[in-house]
């Protein structure tokens, strides 16, 4: 099964992190990196820039909208992404739980869909 799963952090806690902390755990995420591919369970991973660089759009009743910045006024925003394919939820879980930034974040864990549904959007 594949997974997305979703890092998000506070930019703050990085800005004000030492930084021979910041390569410490650089080099941990990336350690961890190079173990998920070599056991085949990764398929990407791209860190994100700032969130300060980001538009939201949408379109309603015709007219469109952008907007800077992430939509929602959060300290977490999105902040890069893995995509995994493993057995379950479960070693999915505990892939994102071993991710060395979920001790300064969030990391939501999603099941991929397999294709878009005729029935329904969610399922």
């Amino acid at each position: 099964m594949k997974f997305l799963c979703l890092a998000y952090e506070d930019e703050n806690i990085f800005h004000q992190m030492p930084h021979d902390e910041w390569l410490r755990l650089r080099d941990e995420t990336l350690a961890y990196v190079d173990g998920l591919r070599q056991n085949g369970k990764l398929i990407m991973t791209e860190p994100l820039q700032s969130a300060r660089k980001a538009n939201t759009v949408q379109i309603r009743n015709g007219i469109s909208s952008i907007t800077d910045g992430p939509f929602a006024e959060t300290k977490e925003q999105l902040g890069g992404f893995f995509l995994i394919d493993v057995k379950d939820q479960e070693e999915a879980v505990q892939i994102a739980l071993n991710w060395p930034s979920a001790r300064l974040g969030k990391i939501e864990v999603r099941p991929i869909e397999s294709g878009l549904s005729t029935d329904t959007r969610y399922n």
